[in-house]
């Protein structure tokens, strides 16, 4: 498996496996992105800003995330140039639990890294509790539970220099 910045012809595939992710949680009972969060025009606006990261193998695309360096709505207090922020996780089903989730998040630290940030910062909605269990066995720590909209976010950071 390798990660590599999404490029715009594989814009198609990450929106692919946003939406099978996005059908599954719905499937379960679990509802989580609206069909334009994960639409391939809102795909195609954030690979073009070099936003989405992929996991390969071969050629496939098994898993993806949004890499940011700022985040005003999810964390307004942080310092700009401090952190780097995850979101928009995901795998495809036939690759869950085969440590794909950890690969990313883990290229995700070493990239905030690199670019000299000093936390790198998620958020999931708090009632996830298997989504806060994966986060938190890679070393994430919860900094504060907040209110968006109706409902509760748990926020996690993750010290990244040394």
């Amino acid at each position: 498996m390798r990660i590599e910045q999404a490029r715009s012809d594989d814009v198609q595939a990450v929106a692919s496996v946003l939406q099978e992710a996005a059908q599954w949680l719905a499937n379960t009972g679990r509802p989580l992105w609206m069909p334009s969060d994960v639409s391939v025009e809102r795909v195609l606006r954030d690979t073009a800003a070099g936003n989405f990261y992929a996991a390969r193998d071969g050629d496939d695309i098994i898993g993806v995330m949004r890499f940011e360096l700022e985040d005003p709505f999810y964390w307004p207090e942080v310092e700009p140039g401090t952190s780097a922020f995850v979101h928009k996780l995901a795998v495809r089903r036939s690759w869950a639990k085969q440590g794909v989730s950890t690969a990313l998040l883990a290229f995700a630290r070493e990239r905030a890294r690199s670019l000299g940030r000093r936390h790198l910062r998620l958020d999931c909605v708090a009632d996830r509790l298997a989504l806060r269990t994966l986060y938190e066995r890679f070393g994430f720590a919860l900094h504060s539970c907040v209110q968006k909209g109706a409902g509760s976010v748990a926020r996690y950071e993750l010290a990244v220099t040394d």
